[in-house]
């Protein structure tokens, strides 16, 4: 705490001053948290001091909230293109972020108890800087940060705000902005450390070396395994197996069916496409989930334990960008969800569900607007690649891969059809973005379409079969260096990413009433060597 609150004597945050008349000052507390290491012991205890921010009045306190943080596809992208190009991969945290800089608006917080200024105790704190707790703190840093990288010779990309490049004479550093933590990639040694001192004279920094730890994602790198379903085929979900009578519903109280979920949804947002499907059925019973749907719940964690070494792969040939699409139908609501994965060496980088607004009349309606929905997430992928400046071909369409023929030939051209007259406008968007050369769809047999774990239940061979397309390997993690070597002694071109859920319960845990389920490393990225 003391700490703490040196770092706000420092940086000047307030001045003790007499409260306005007709003023309410904002309050502040303290918020306590723990932090783990990799084996989820607790290495500090961290006292954060922070201002109550839901007491800010809109108009008078604050004005615009809105910042933006690096979407987790795009971290996935530049570690699947750094691991292409052998890129360096730094992190670094900035200290005490939201302190950095000045406030516009006049703010007024009382003086905390146990640090109440001797001789001046009614008198209150008059914020000259930014605090964590506040509506508008996060967007000032942003701002702040933002002007000084600009300042520096970044660029913003247009589609990514919070990604930053920088290339001059062959030299290569890309930057990414997480809240307070920045990723430095690079293919130059020395230009990346330039980078870092510029950084460490500009703000408050902790160098952390080598990246190993991205939002809770750890990077590793080495080898292969397998095992089950994280959905057993044949499995059905509805809302008829939720609770019905109040002692069922008590009895589901008792059960941290949300906290579960969510856990497993950060899991798959990260690393896991593999139990994408499972984890977006489970999801939908949350406000009233039943006996059933916890069971399932505790098949996807069991699949996760026994699956802990599995990893996304990134390791291909040739640098490309490729697009799969498939839908799949509610049982309750009968609207079909679009699904779509995107694979980049080797290695899936995007993956989505998003259920559709229509309840489609026909297969090819379906896929039609499920693949409307994956070619709009490949012209922002394009854009964002293109404007990277280091995937080459970019400039050509990209492969959107469908199996339903129909909607193939409606994505290129109007087909009067009575099935398919009634489609909204909005959905025959696919047709200008094929048209512009933005993308291309085109045919691929059911059975090779890697989007299909996304949209159905599968037998046991045909799910493992879908895995390897996906980039996902079991890679048994031994005692090794992090930097691994080939055969031929050369060192490979090798990351690996291995997500930990750090939850308050304990690193990898989660609680519930038939006790604990441990689910370490969710997931990986890597290629090999």
């Amino acid at each position: 705490m003391d700490l703490e609150m040196e770092s706000m004597y420092f940086n000047l945050v307030w001045e003790i001053v007499d409260l306005p008349e007709g003023v309410k000052p904002i309050g502040c507390k303290w918020i306590y948290k723990r932090k783990r290491d990799s084996a989820g012991k607790v290495q500090t205890f961290k006292a954060r001091f922070v201002a109550k921010g839901y007491t800010q009045r809109e108009g008078v306190d604050y004005e615009e909230t809105f910042s933006p943080v690096a979407m987790l596809k795009s971290i996935r992208i530049l570690l699947s293109i750094a691991t292409f190009y052998d890129y360096e991969i730094w992190k670094m945290d900035v200290k005490t972020a939201f302190l950095n800089d000045n406030l516009e608006e006049s703010i007024f917080m009382s003086q905390h108890e146990g640090f109440i200024t001797q001789g001046q105790e009614q008198k209150v704190c008059k914020l000259n800087r930014s605090i964590y707790g506040l509506k508008q703190a996060s967007r000032s840093w942003n701002i702040r940060f933002d002007t000084a990288i600009k300042s520096y010779g970044f660029d913003q990309n247009v589609d990514e705000p919070c990604v930053y490049k920088k290339i001059n004479k062959g030299k290569v550093a890309f930057l990414v902005l997480y809240v307070d933590d920045i990723l430095l990639i690079g293919n130059d040694v020395g230009y990346l450390t330039d980078i870092k001192a510029w950084l460490a004279a500009q703000f408050q920094m902790k160098d952390l070396g080598e990246t190993q730890y991205v939002l809770g994602i750890q990077i590793i790198r080495d080898h292969s395994k397998k095992d089950l379903l994280p959905f057993r085929h044949g499995v059905h979900l509805s809302k008829e197996q939720c609770p019905k009578t109040p002692q069922e519903v008590e009895n589901m109280r008792r059960i941290s069916y949300g906290s579960a979920v969510g856990s497993l949804m950060y899991a798959m947002l990260c690393t896991r496409p593999d139990i994408c499907y499972a984890v977006g059925i489970v999801s939908r019973y949350q406000s009233n989930p039943g006996l059933d749907h916890w069971t399932v719940v505790k098949i996807i964690l069991k699949y996760l334990r026994r699956t802990r070494d599995y990893m996304l792969v990134y390791g291909a040939k040739d640098l490309i960008l490729t697009g799969y699409t498939h839908f799949q139908t509610d049982k309750d609501s009968r609207k079909s969800t679009s699904r779509s994965v995107f694979i980049l060496n080797g290695g899936a980088v995007v993956w989505r569900s998003i259920k559709q607004g229509c309840i489609a009349d026909s297969t090819m309606e379906a896929e039609y607007v499920a693949a409307c929905e994956a070619a709009k997430e490949a012209v922002w992928l394009r854009k964002f690649l293109h404007d990277l400046e280091v995937v080459l071909n970019m400039n050509l369409p990209m492969t959107l891969y469908c199996d339903n023929s129909g909607a193939i030939a409606n994505s290129k051209e109007p087909r009067s059809h009575k099935r398919g007259k009634h489609i909204e406008r909005k959905y025959h968007m696919i047709r200008e973005i094929v048209q512009r050369g933005d993308a291309i769809v085109t045919k691929i047999a059911s059975e090779h379409n890697i989007a299909d774990p996304f949209t159905k239940t599968l037998t046991t061979n045909v799910f493992e079969g879908h895995l390897e397309s996906l980039g996902l390997r079991d890679m048994y993690i031994r005692d090794c260096p992090l930097i691994c070597t080939s055969e031929s002694g050369q060192i490979a071109d090798s990351i690996c990413l291995s997500f930990w859920d750090k939850t308050e319960w304990g690193a990898g845990n989660i609680i519930t009433q038939d006790g604990i389920h441990s689910f370490p490393p969710l997931g990986s990225i890597r290629s090999p060597s």
